[in-house]
C-alpha cells in the first residue's frame, strides 16, 4: 500500500519542470500535452501527482483558493542541499532550515502556492 497525494496547479507542464529541478524528481508517467497533463513524479521512494487545477470539477489550485489547503512534508538525507535546490528554482523560503521537534527542516511555498516542509529526523523515528 501506498500514498500518492496529487498537487492540482495551473501551468502543469512548468510545476513538472519545477520538481524536476528542486528535488531532482524523476517523471514515471505523463499524459497529455503542456498544461492539460496528469504526470506521476518520483522523489526517492515517494511518488506523487501532477495534474491541471479544474474548479469546474472541484479541483481548485492554491491561487484560487487564496492558499493551500494542506502542508506536504518531503523526507530527504540532505535538507539543506534540497532547500537550497527549491529556493534557487523558484520556491519562496518560509522558514530556514534548522533543527525543530526533533527533526532538521525548512519551510517553502512553491511556484504554484503548495507549502513544504523539506527534513529529515535528528535521530531515531518516532523517537520512544
Amino acid at each position: 500500500m501506498s500514498f500518492q497525494p496529487q498537487l492540482w496547479v495551473e501551468r502543469a507542464g512548468e510545476a513538472v519542470e519545477f520538481y524536476r529541478s528542486a528535488s531532482g524528481a524523476i517523471v514515471l508517467h505523463r499524459v497529455g500535452e503542456g498544461d492539460d497533463i496528469v504526470a506521476q513524479l518520483r522523489v526517492g521512494d515517494a511518488s506523487f501527482w501532477i495534474s491541471a487545477a479544474d474548479p469546474d470539477s472541484g479541483r481548485f489550485s492554491p491561487a484560487e483558493l487564496n492558499g493551500g489547503p494542506s502542508r506536504t512534508l518531503l523526507v530527504v538525507d540532505e535538507p539543506d542541499a534540497v532547500m537550497s535546490a527549491a529556493v534557487a528554482a523558484g520556491a519562496i523560503a518560509k522558514a530556514g532550515v534548522d533543527d525543530e521537534h526533533g527533526w532538521r527542516l525548512g519551510r517553502i511555498v512553491d511556484p504554484f502556492g503548495h507549502e513544504w516542509e523539506i527534513g529529515r529526523p535528528i535521530g531515531p523515528w518516532p523517537p520512544d
